[in-house]
């Protein structure tokens, strides 16, 4: 760059910020401050108003973490505001940080009668006067939400518990004015600073950025400092050429999208998100009133339930919006969940309530999957995404990858069952962009389609904390619309940029099986005891639906649809992908776990009602088996008798102990350690030689940036192998092992028994007490299979991962993610590891003398020291099941005994299955009653092998019609039925959905 280049720039930004910019308000005039201090929670505009207020002055600090003050403002707007070229508005400066808004102290403006008017953040802080002239009555609602990260995203805070964030004030009232926006100064700053913001894009050489060098230049000539508001015209006048300059045939055209990722709660409580939610969405309906252009695309059911709930008054003015197409619901999930640990039936859900929400309350159905921020994408979604209605797909997040980047940027992506749906990946690289000039060139330069598409979308607003779009930024969209060297830039929605990138890209390329975020990895084992509730929950709400369904179809008895509609939006809130991740404060972490408990109570209390009322009031015991399969002689989905088995056994040999049942043998060391495991039916010894089992091993766990997030390989390299035990002996009464090891301030207690009968499985409990900071805590379990894949649970089936590490997408995959169990096989043999509640895992290839064979590690704790420095500190318990000789069938049947255990209960007779399918590889994932309230039965079933399946399911209960659905239970197509048999024919993984009326039904309510 030339000197003289550099020194005219350097004049240029000097005139914008020491002259321009500071005449935007040609005057100010302070208003009269009284505050009131929340004495707790927040609370609603009706009682703030009548509270009692005391004078506030600017200069006064106010705001202790999380607290909450009200700001009465009074005053008028002076005598001859505004003139021509002007408008009066309230401008707040609450003592705001230099940093992105929603991260810090933030503001609602009310009108005297209970209208939000607008949210209030750092570079978005005026407020339109519900009046030009004369009196200024308003009430401002502060958050004093601390900076949780304060820049340090690794440096523990206290700042993330309302009980340890301290009680100090975090803020002093800098400004409460009535300023003159002086409209020409205004877009003179707005023309300024877009052409500026071109000129640090276009090429040095190249005459375009000569040209708007030299028109720059002119404009600082002709604009007088001493007289910015009276030499403004001219200086736009000198601009006005240059950015009237049409931009290239070829432009690559951009579809800016209004949009605030709002996180759900992350660095902030939930209760916090409820307001973030209520400003953002009163600054775009203002925005959108100053600008018709404006449209804005929000997502999160959940979000539009609590401005519904909450705000009725913004939520009647969002729903006017809604019908006039510019306030535009996408997604149509109940929250922006994470998508690699949500369960299968949960993962409908999240899709069944949302869209509901959508259609009942606001008479809109999206069709567009809206999951810019999660981390990493299941390949079971496809299938879910378009048997919910949806056609496309919109991520950000994989951006962020540290080793490979995806390849393309519209494509299709074709999940585990074939299914398909058209995504886009926005080459912007950010769900936050503000239109900048250089976010406008670097999503043209790296979109990867050039040469066949030409279109892409840009995601613009603040978002993470909240805000969404500023006139600021739409200043930008309308400058860039049609501007020499920017990309064209259209006012958009979702609707309109998916249908142009299908209509100009009919043929994209296809991406097959998961979307793997090669970061982030440690948020499969993060928060354990989030995971577990959620875990819990997802199978606690399975057995309540079935035993709930089959009382109310046999005995009539009440269906507790309210009751199972608010459990079910409680566990899919808190699926969010910061906090089922684990990502989020200890407030989030602690309300989660409190959450889960008070689920876990009404479940038990739903299945204890429906229960007694199948059983009846006998004495006989009872076992009941809500699997999907039979075990022990007990049929799938039913109760009967308690089966009897013959009991395994625990023998005391040469210094170790062999647990034996009818199917494998297992020798403990006197470490606790296994060093044989024998599968009796083949004779084949399971671990490889000199390999030990039940090996607990302790990583240094200090990742390079993102505690709670991620787990950089590099942990690998700094292991403990946990041998030693305190304690090796005989559960008393039980053929069953007690290890205890002490290491560091940490204790683990296992107990180590197998199953009962002729099942060739390994069980391990292992409680924790744990007390490490930034380790991360693995079991292992060598074996002697050689293969060079993996297999692991998903939604509806599994996926298959590579061990070994040919490619720089199979090195980056070091840590992954399984739901109930894994499985390493060879032709003939394999071995599966169950779990109740544990998703990270690693799976690897390790030499066994001159062959390979495979260590199944489980990923049991981490200790990350942000956001929460105390996560994961305490007890936990874990199980697991090593089932020997399994395939892939077995695996599937593990899994679901170990998260569903046969309850016993008391009552006088057994209970038949409502239904029953002709084939294990056809596996009933929900029975439930139908979301109309009809009281018609729905079931979903899925393949589970990879297989195709043809079998019968039977129904149980007196029915008429029976269809096929989608997962809004609207028909598809007629059900094959003959009698009380459907007759089924399934794709490998396909999940089929099927709702049947009832013969002979009584009203429930």
């Amino acid at each position: 760059m030339h000197n003289s280049d550099v020194l005219t720039l350097a004049r240029i930004d000097r005139y914008l910020a020491e002259w321009i910019r500071p005449a935007t308000y040609r005057a100010r005039h302070p208003l009269t401050v009284e505050a009131w201090c929340v004495p707790d929670e927040p609370v609603p505009f009706e009682q703030a108003r009548a509270a009692t207020y005391t004078p506030h002055p600017v200069g006064t600090p106010w705001g202790a973490p999380w607290s909450t003050v009200w700001f009465h403002v009074t005053g008028s707007v002076p005598e001859g505001w505004p003139s021509e070229g002007t408008r009066a508005e309230l401008v707040v400066d609450l003592g705001f940080l230099d940093q992105q808004p929603g991260f810090q102290a933030e503001g609602a403006a009310w009108s005297p009668d209970g209208i939000l008017l607008k949210g209030i953040a750092p570079r978005n802080n005026a407020v339109p006067l519900p009046q030009t002239s004369g009196p200024v009555d308003l009430y401002v609602e502060a958050a004093g939400n601390p900076d949780v990260p304060g820049n340090a995203w690794t440096r523990p805070t206290r700042l993330g518990a309302k009980e340890t964030s301290g009680t100090d004030p975090l803020y002093v009232l800098r400004a409460m004015d009535v300023a003159l926006l002086d409209e020409c100064v205004y877009e003179l700053v707005q023309d300024t600073e877009t052409l500026r913001g071109l000129v640090g894009v276009l090429p040095v050489s190249s005459p375009r950025r000569a040209q708007v060098l030299r028109a720059l230049e002119r404009m600082c000539d002709v604009v007088d400092p001493d007289d910015v508001s009276g030499t403004a015209a001219a200086g736009r006048d000198a601009l006005a050429a240059t950015l009237a300059a049409k931009a290239t045939p070829s432009a690559h055209v951009l579809h800016a999208v209004g949009h605030a990722h709002i996180d759900s709660a992350w660095l902030w409580p939930v209760r916090e998100t409820q307001r973030k939610v209520a400003r953002t969405v009163a600054n775009v309906l203002a925005l959108m009133d100053a600008d018709d252009d404006v449209t804005f695309a929000c997502s999160s059911a959940q979000q539009y339930a609590w401005i519904q709930d909450r705000y009725p008054e913004l939520f009647e003015r969002l729903r006017t919006r809604v019908k006039e197409g510019r306030f535009v619901p996408v997604g149509g999930m109940w929250v922006e969940s994470d998508t690699n640990m949500v369960g299968a039936e949960a993962l409908v859900r999240q899709f069944v309530q949302g869209k509901r929400f959508f259609i009942e309350q606001l008479g809109v159905e999206p069709t567009n999957v809206w999951l810019p921020d999660s981390f990493g994408y299941t390949g079971a979604f496809p299938q879910v995404a378009r048997l919910a209605g949806c056609e496309n797909f919109l991520t950000q997040k994989l951006s962020w990858n540290d080793t490979n980047r995806i390849p393309h940027h519209t494509f299709w992506w074709e999940g585990i069952d074939g299914s398909r749906v058209f995504t886009h990946f926005p080459p912007v690289d950010t769900y936050n962009s503000n239109l900048s000039a250089a976010e406008l060139a670097r999503a043209s330069d790296q979109f990867a389609e050039k040469g066949r598409a030409n279109t892409s979308l840009v995601p613009f607003g603040y978002g993470d904390g909240g805000g969404g779009p500023t006139r600021e930024m739409v200043s930008a969209a309308h400058r860039a619309a049609d501007l020499e060297g920017s990309p064209r830039v259209v006012l958009s929605d979702p609707e309109a940029f998916f249908a142009a990138a299908r209509d100009e890209y009919a043929d994209p390329p296809t991406w097959v099986g998961e979307l793997y975020l090669e970061y982030h990895r440690g948020t499969y084992t993060t928060q354990s005891r989030t995971k577990q509730g959620n875990r819990r929950s997802e199978h606690l709400l399975r057995e309540a639906e079935l035993w709930a369904t089959t009382a109310s179809v046999r005995e009539g008895a009440a269906y507790p649809y309210d009751k199972l509609e608010q459990i079910w939006r409680t566990v899919l809130l808190q699926q969010f992908h910061d906090i089922l991740p684990g990502t989020s404060i200890a407030w989030v972490h602690r309300e989660a776990e409190r959450r889960y408990a008070e689920v876990a109570a009404e479940l038990e209390g739903i299945v204890t009602d429906a229960l007694g009322t199948l059983a009846g009031s006998g004495d006989q015991s009872l076992a009941v088996n809500a699997s999907p399969f039979a075990r022990g002689g007990l049929p799938a989905l039913a109760a009967g008798p308690v089966p009897t088995t013959v009991p395994a056994r625990l023998i005391a040999k040469d210094g170790g102990w062999v647990l034996e049942n009818g199917a494998a043998r297992v020798l403990v060391d006197a470490r606790g350690l296994v060093v044989s495991a024998v599968h009796l039916p083949t004779g084949r010894e399971v671990l490889p030689t000199g390999e030990v089992g039940n090996l607990l091993q302790l990583h240094r766990d200090i990742p390079n940036t993102w505690e709670a997030w991620d787990i950089d390989e590099h942990y690998r390299r700094s292991v403990v192998d946990l041998t030693m035990a305190d304690v090796v002996e005989q559960v008393p009464g039980r053929a069953a092992l007690r290890i205890v090891r002490t290491f560091s301030g940490s204790r683990v207690e296992q107990v180590l028994y197998l199953a009962d009968g002729e099942d060739p499985t390994l069980h391990v409990e292992t409680a924790v007490d744990w007390h490490e900071k930034q380790k991360l805590l693995k079991l292992a379990f060598p074996v002697d299979v050689h293969t060079a894949e993996a297999r692991s649970e998903i939604q509806f089936g599994h996926v298959t991962r590579a061990t070994h590490a040919n490619t720089s997408w199979d090195t980056a995959r070091f840590e992954t993610v399984a739901h109930r169990w894994v499985h390493v096989g060879e032709p003939g043999f394999g071995v599966s590891v169950a779990n109740d509640g544990t998703y990270g895992h690693d799976i690897t290839r390790f030499r066994v003398g001159d062959r390979s064979g495979s260590r199944v590690r489980l990923s049991l704790l981490r200790a990350p020291l942000f956001p929460d420095p105390d996560a994961d500190q305490g007890a936990h318990v874990f199980r697991c099941a090593v089932t020997f000789g399994a395939d892939v069938a077995e695996a599937v049947r593990q899994g679901y005994a170990l998260n569903l255990p046969v309850r016993t209960v008391t009552g006088d007779r057994a209970i038949a299955p409502l239904v029953a399918v002709g084939s294990d590889q056809v596996v009933v994932e929900s029975v439930k009653l139908a979301e109309d309230r009809s009281g018609d039965v729905v079931v979903r079933l899925y393949e589970a092998w990879g297989a195709r399946a043809t079998t019968t399911l039977g129904l149980g209960f007196a029915h008429g019609k029976v269809v096929e659905t989608d997962l809004l239970e609207r028909t598809l197509a007629a059900a094959d039925v003959t009698g009380d048999e459907v007759r089924l024919a399934l794709r490998p993984f396909q999940v089929v959905t099927l709702r049947a009326t009832r013969a002979a039904f009584r009203e429930t309510s």
